[in-house]
């Protein structure tokens, strides 16, 4: 439904409400909605796997490679010099890289086992011989029953 606008109605002031009636179109297609419902839940999935990594999988790991902190594991370039306020400690921290790696590899496997469970309903569902087959629109039944009345009519004057 268009927005009402008086007839002298300045051009960008048109303009701007068909950019908005347009976005509110877009808004409302089920494909963008389904996005916006997947981006929410992954960042919450995020949540669980942050502490699923951090809290659960680390420390024993850490616990069995002899109390080894896989977050603080660095490698010092520069050290911090302890006479000055400044922080001047330059690190690669290739432990937040081991947590990031397997923190991918827990949703890349959760992702997976979720399109393989999806995979096997398809397949299933279309190896079913006993599913019915989705009944016509009705505006295609009542095309059809037209035509076979028209077909029927032209046969009984010839």
């Amino acid at each position: 439904m268009p927005l009402p606008l008086p007839p002298d109605a300045p051009e960008p002031l048109k303009r701007g409400v068909g950019i908005i009636q347009e976005f509110r179109e877009f808004i409302a297609r089920g494909s963008v909605i389904d996005l916006a419902v997947g981006v929410i839940i992954g960042a919450a999935f995020n949540d669980i796997v942050k502490t699923l990594v951090d809290q659960v999988i680390m420390p024993p790991i850490g616990l069995v490679l002899s109390g080894v902190d896989f977050s603080h594991l660095q490698w010092v370039l520069k050290p911090d010099n302890a006479a000055t306020k400044a922080n001047e400690l330059v690190a690669v921290q290739y432990g937040a890289l081991i947590n990031a790696a397997i923190k991918f590899v827990i949703v890349a496997w959760a992702v997976f086992l979720l399109v393989k469970v999806v995979n096997v309903i398809r397949r299933r569902d279309e190896a079913d011989p006993n599913k019915a087959k989705a009944a016509k629109p009705p505006q295609e039944v009542l095309l059809t029953e037209i035509r076979d009345l028209l077909k029927a009519q032209a046969g009984k004057v010839d």
